[in-house]
């Protein structure tokens, strides 16, 4: 589980589609993360298989298999692109955004930035089969980032983003036109699940 507070933003050093392999750089100590442990990558969960120390900066490898590569940006994804990264809670920790589990439901895209002084409306687009789960002034996750929806249309919903979260993640590249990981809030989905069984 992880709570959409990215704590680093990585890059892609080499990415190899046909054998699922990436390599990303990291600040993170590498001595903190083990074999086998899971970061949360632009939203993805992915399992570390290989790390090490380079000059400066610590580079983790993982693998994405054919179905993660096609139902999200993965596939979009190329060498420099960067990555919001996140390691995986441990018990005690403070959760300060919302509990994500790194599992992608969608893919949206970056329809509007509209940009203002304090903070950046973006709409993003969405399949609109996906409404249910999405609730004014509720939790989402985008490319890993907790985030809280404004306004909530057929096909497109809108979020706040304030300088802060832009200029430490991956979102101070963004442009429209940009595919993004989309993870609804898990507690609507539980409770669109239980609504649908009540009919």
């Amino acid at each position: 589980m992880f709570t959409g507070i990215i704590t680093d933003v990585g890059e892609i050093l080499s990415i190899n589609f046909d054998s699922g392999k990436i390599k990303i750089s990291s600040k993170f100590d590498h001595n903190d993360i083990d074999i086998g442990a899971s970061i949360c990558c632009s939203g993805i969960c992915l399992t570390v298989i290989e790390k090490n120390n380079h000059e400066n900066y610590s580079y983790f490898c993982f693998e994405v298999s054919q179905e993660t590569i096609s139902c999200s940006s993965v596939k979009f994804w190329k060498k420099n692109t960067k990555i919001n990264l996140e390691k995986s809670l441990k018990f005690g920790d403070e959760v300060g955004g919302h509990l994500v589990t790194g599992h992608v439901d969608c893919l949206g895209e970056i329809n509007s930035i509209n940009k203002s002084k304090n903070s950046n409306v973006f709409k993003i687009k969405y399949p609109k089969e996906y409404k249910r789960y999405v609730a004014s002034k509720g939790s989402i996750c985008l490319d890993g980032i907790s985030l809280t929806v404004n306004e909530v249309f057929d096909d497109f919903f809108t979020v706040n983003i304030i300088p802060h979260t832009e200029e430490n993640t991956s979102w101070s590249k963004i442009s429209e036109g940009d595919s993004i990981n989309i993870e609804f809030d898990v507690l609507a989905r539980y409770v669109a699940r239980q609504l649908e069984e009540r009919k």
